[in-house]
């Protein structure tokens, strides 16, 4: 069975940068895109914040340009999911979910993470027309209008602090009578003026049609019900990372983000490297997941290079 070079597991901006960088040294990758290929990016419309676009561009066209760059370079795209992966031995083993085996001295894991919601049925509706699960990313479109967002941990905090300084209001509703994030962070929330909680209160539906118009919610101590009337709705309870298919095998933290060496795309096995939202709890943008994905190839190479491989 022939031992590639290099094996990408994810697509997206961490993913088709690594293909990129890695196609670029005559490593000849082949980049599996996973379920969703070009990750989160394709089911979000107005990008304004990546470099090299002034006029914005649509996430979905974004992607379409970094696969057909990747492509042109001679990457080898397969639009299938990584099932199973063993990373035992010298040479890494990964199976798609066709069953078809592939071996490889160096893995590059770009596997994202993906944003938890509420579960409503409006939440989906509204999707990209109001709804959004990125306010660094968004924020800018709800300049001087009221907005919503809901959650109770510190991103939630850091992201409703953020919408402040761009919106009229910003209504937070966190689901009981505190908040989990750290006192630092509850307490710039609470003390800024145009940020109203919402304390023990629970989203009923999001209320819109072509956009958000605003948002019914219930107080689930007294079970009042009102509407609050806003053009964007934020959701920042969490996100999940794609790294189940490595529990007991890479290093995680207890959210399931991959562990790497500091400043580096390193993971406790040896060949195989983490870039993007799977190890980036932090940041969470594109340009970031890119930039990780052009040290992941880099650090494949080298590796590479040290062993005698190329």
């Amino acid at each position: 069975m022939k031992v590639h070079n290099c094996l990408i597991i994810g697509s997206g901006p961490a993913g088709y940068t690594a293909a990129i960088y890695a196609s670029r040294a005559n490593l000849s990758p082949i980049l599996f895109t996973g379920k969703e290929p070009g990750g989160q990016l394709t089911i979000t419309n107005d990008v304004e914040n990546y470099p090299g676009y002034p006029k914005g561009v649509m996430g979905p066209q974004m992607m379409e340009d970094f696969k057909a760059q990747a492509e042109r370079f001679g990457t080898d795209i397969r639009y299938e999911m990584i099932t199973k992966v063993d990373f035992t031995g010298p040479i890494h083993k990964v199976w798609s979910e066709s069953g078809e085996e592939f071996q490889s001295h160096s893995i590059v894991i770009s596997t994202g993470a993906s944003a938890k919601w509420l579960g409503l049925p409006s939440e989906q509706k509204l999707m990209n027309k109001g709804v959004s699960a990125c306010a660094v990313c968004d924020g800018f479109f709800f300049r001087n209008q009221e907005v919503i967002i809901v959650g109770g941990g510190d991103t939630a905090a850091e992201e409703s602090t953020y919408l402040s300084k761009l919106c009229k209001k910003v209504h937070h509703i966190v689901r009981r009578d505190e908040m989990r994030a750290s006192k630092i962070m509850q307490d710039r929330v609470i003390n800024t003026p145009n940020i109203e909680v919402h304390w023990n209160t629970d989203t009923l539906e999001i209320l819109g049609e072509e956009g958000v118009t605003g948002a019914r919610v219930k107080n689930n101590v007294t079970g009042e019900e009102k509407v609050i009337n806003a053009t964007g709705f934020f959701v920042a309870i969490g996100h999940k990372p794609s790294t189940d298919i490595f529990k007991g095998i890479l290093d995680m933290d207890e959210t399931g983000y991959l562990k790497v060496q500091p400043g580096r795309t390193f993971t406790n096995v040896e060949g195989v490297f983490a870039t993007g939202d799977a190890a980036d709890h932090i940041y969470r943008q594109a340009v970031t997941a890119a930039g990780s994905g052009c040290m992941g190839a880099l650090d494949a190479e080298r590796y590479l290079a040290d062993k005698g491989i190329i």
